[in-house]
């Protein structure tokens, strides 16, 4: 899942400077589930809202709203009201919401209210751990399914750098180092011959630095054709 934090209250009223009516719109989607976009965390966004201008002799008219994902167009038909008729519309989707509703309505003012942070997993109550980067080109099947982009504070791809020690990365030592962890998961399965074999570099242009990417239906059959 999409994990993201709230944007401090300053930056938020800073962003929104100037509007008096603002939608705050959730998303039900992953936010939801790390408890920071979902339609609760909107209604108490959009009081704070008021309770601040009101604070600054000012009027807010900060309504709230919640559709399913603001990732699929057809649950935009589920707002209650037009965001036309907002000075802002503050989302408290990840960024893919924000950018992709700032397309659907090219004439309203899309802000974020969220900083979108990682892919992770829920691995304990409250609590969220990235386990992927995104990066296009996963080689998860040779390094014991733990992500070297992700896990590796460096994004090496060819084992571990000289600063790890006591299988700790040196960024922190409350870090655990990528590489020791996958060194550990391969010797424990009895696979560490795997970490020998010639690998070719990784492709970035499927990263981020190639550019948009995009993903079709007919791409997925054509793949699954070969």
């Amino acid at each position: 899942m999409i994990v993201a934090q709230r944007k401090p209250i300053d930056e938020i009223l800073a962003m929104l400077a100037g509007c008096r009516r603002v939608l705050v719109l959730a998303c039900g989607g992953c936010v939801s589930v790390c408890l920071t976009g979902g339609e609760k965390q909107a209604d108490i966004l959009a009081s704070q809202l008021r309770l601040a201008a009101k604070a600054r002799g000012q009027e807010m008219d900060a309504q709230s709203d919640c559709i399913t994902r603001q990732c699929d167009r057809e649950f935009f038909a589920d707002l209650k009201a037009d965001p036309a008729g907002f000075d802002a519309v503050l989302s408290i989707a990840c960024g893919v919401g924000v950018g992709y509703m700032s397309e659907l309505y090219p004439a309203v003012r899309v802000l974020p209210g969220l900083d979108t942070t990682f892919y992770g997993a829920n691995v304990g109550p409250g609590q969220w751990q990235e386990y992927c980067h995104g990066c296009g080109q996963c080689m998860l099947a040779w390094t014991g399914g733990i992500c070297p982009i992700a896990r590796c504070a460096k994004s090496l791809v060819n084992g571990t750098c000289g600063g790890t020690k006591d299988g700790k990365c040196e960024v922190s030592p409350e870090m655990d180092c990528g590489w020791y962890l996958i060194y550990q998961k391969l010797k424990a399965a009895g696979r560490l011959d795997e970490l020998l074999a010639i690998r070719p570099p990784p492709d970035w242009a499927k990263d981020r630095s190639g550019g948009l990417r995009r993903m079709s239906v007919e791409e997925l059959a054509d793949l699954g054709k070969e």
